[in-house]
């Protein structure tokens, strides 16, 4: 049984064959739904030409974690959920995982599709370097419009990101910030010597 929940170290890919069948299997660490959309559309834009893109992704949650899988094109349930299993097998959250198929001309039934799957995604997990997962903080940060540019560069410094922005009618800039947990008091620190005081910071989770 796998132990506590880690997620990948770094992007891998891999490539099997089954029957003329090319199958190339790309596995990225995400960390929101948004990733995993962006990393599906990278795949199918550098194999347009491919027969099918089927995938699997897993998210951390308060709860359960978040899975969702789609098997484009392929008869359901033998592309993406043996994907899927393959990742909660590998005891893995935080990625997505592509299998982009090359038809070869011979059909491979329901089971050998999806044996066919499962291989491809298990021979771009085998032996990923993995790392437990850093917990990251959605955050509201509002401070006044002069200090935005200094604010996204601390937000930056601090291993975060500006995940949108908008500004109000008092001259008020309010961030959306993803930030790794480990960072908050260091940046809640920085900020209020930034800002004198000025600028504050809410939990959005």
């Amino acid at each position: 049984m796998p132990g506590p929940a880690r997620t990948l170290a770094a992007s891998r890919r891999a490539t099997t064959r089954v029957k003329a069948s090319r199958f190339i299997a790309t596995a990225v660490p995400i960390h929101r739904e948004e990733g995993a959309r962006a990393v599906l559309d990278r795949v199918r834009a550098e194999f347009p030409d491919a027969t099918h893109h089927c995938w699997a992704s897993r998210l951390a949650a308060r709860g359960d974690p978040i899975e969702r899988s789609g098997d484009d094109g392929e008869p359901t349930g033998t592309a993406g959920a043996p994907i899927l299993q393959v990742i909660r097998r590998a005891g893995l959250i935080n990625v997505m995982l592509v299998v982009t198929r090359y038809f070869g001309g011979v059909k491979l039934g329901k089971g050998g599709l999806a044996r066919a799957y499962r291989d491809a995604a298990r021979s771009v997990l085998d032996e990923a370097p993995v790392v437990m997962p850093e917990l990251l903080l959605d955050l509201e940060i509002t401070v006044r419009i002069e200090s935005d540019g200094e604010v996204r560069h601390l937000v930056a410094r601090h291993r975060g990101r500006v995940d949108g922005a908008r500004y109000d009618r008092e001259g008020r800039a309010i961030l959306v910030v993803i930030l790794p947990e480990p960072a908050l008091e260091g940046l809640r620190e920085e900020l209020d010597s930034l800002t004198r005081g000025a600028g504050s910071i809410r939990s959005l989770g």
